[in-house]
Formats: C-alpha cells, structure tokens, sequence
C-alpha cells in the first residue's frame, strides 16, 4: 500500500465572527467538508495555513506533497500567496470554490495551478480530481526537466563546437583532431569534455 500523499490546507479562518452571516456560516461549512473528505479519503491532511506572507516559510518547514487552496471571494489573494510560497519548490496545486466568476481561471493555470474546481466538494470527487491532479503535475515536471536537460545539452554542444573551432583555426588542427585534443586533456584532467571546453574559450577571452 502506497503512502498517503501529505496535504496542507491553505483556507482563511473558520471561526465565525457573526452567527447572522450566512455567507461566512456557508463557507465555513463547504470548507469543513472538504477537510472531512480528504481525511475519508485517506489523504494524511498535516496541516491547515492561512495564505499570509509566513506561508513560503511554512510550507518549506513541511514540505507536503500536494497543496490545497480553499478560497471564495479571497480566491486571487490566496492565490498569489501560494503561487510566491511555491516559486522556489513547485509542488501541485489543486484550487477548491464556489466562486462562479472564472474569469481568472487562465491566469490561475499559467501561474501553476495544477487543478481549478468549482463546485466539486463532494467526498465521491475528491480523491479521482487530487489523483488527476497530481499524475499531471508530474506528467509536466517530467516534460520541464527533459526541456531543461536539452537546453543544457544545446548549450554545451555549442560551448564544444566553438572550443574545436577555436584550436582548427588557431592550432590548424582537423574539427577530429581539435575534439581529440578536448577529450585528451578533459581525461587527464579529471573534468567533462564542455568544462575543457570552456576554460579554452575563457582563456581565449583573457588573451583577446
């Protein structure tokens, strides 16, 4: 059996100033259900943090696996505190409302939400929708970093192919005797044919 995924709750705070409000009753309610469906659900809920400037701070100290915001009226404003408090250790991010404007919907997307559900409490919904959301969220960390390992090949193929052109022109080598030369002094030395490759073009820099 598979560890249950550590979730931490971003909500603002259920304690009910006005028992008349029944706005601020409502929201305490949905917000409460969502609580008791994940913990049905068989999610380990570690924690419920208000979306504030210590959130970064928080979330760093708990490193959960997934994030929930639970937000209504407040929903931009939780928002952007959970997007700055992830911007350094992405993790998914699955947004809970009832607000019916989704205008914001696209931005909330492009800035790293993984999931944006409206109306979607029921316990039957949450773990298909969290498990969705996760497998997504790894689906496209997976795609970032093949993205990230191919710029940096890009680069260092570029680094090597200027390094070569460097000796060919001032060494009047062959472009296979000028890599040879590379990979020579990169096994001598201990290091990667790109880190040669640099420290030629960096000296080359020095002399002019």
């Amino acid at each position: 059996m598979t560890e249950a995924l550590r979730i931490v709750v971003v909500a603002p705070d259920l304690a009910i100033q006005d028992p008349e409000d029944d706005h601020a009753v409502s929201q305490a309610e949905r917000s409460r259900s969502l609580r008791i469906g994940l913990l049905e659900n068989g999610f380990n809920l570690i924690a419920t943090l208000p979306a504030d400037v210590f959130l970064t701070e928080r979330l760093a100290q708990l490193q959960p696996d997934l994030i929930v915001v639970d937000a209504e009226s407040e929903a931009r404003d939780a928002l952007e505190h959970v997007v700055l408090a992830t911007r350094d250790a992405r993790r998914p991010i699955v947004m809970f409302t009832n607000d019916q404007d989704t205008s914001h919907v696209p931005d909330a997307v492009a800035a790293g939400v993984t999931a944006y559900i409206v109306a979607g409490l029921s316990s039957q919904r949450i773990r298909p929708i969290l498990d969705v959301a996760m497998a997504r969220f790894q689906h496209e960390e997976r795609l970032r970093r093949e993205l990230a390992e191919a710029k940096t090949e890009l680069h260092q193929r570029k680094v090597i192919d200027r390094a070569k052109g460097l000796l060919m022109q001032r060494q009047n080598l062959s472009e296979q005797a000028a890599y040879d030369k590379l990979r020579r002094a990169a096994m001598d030395k201990g290091l990667k044919v790109v880190e040669v490759a640099q420290r030629v073009l960096d000296v080359a820099d020095l002399l002019g």
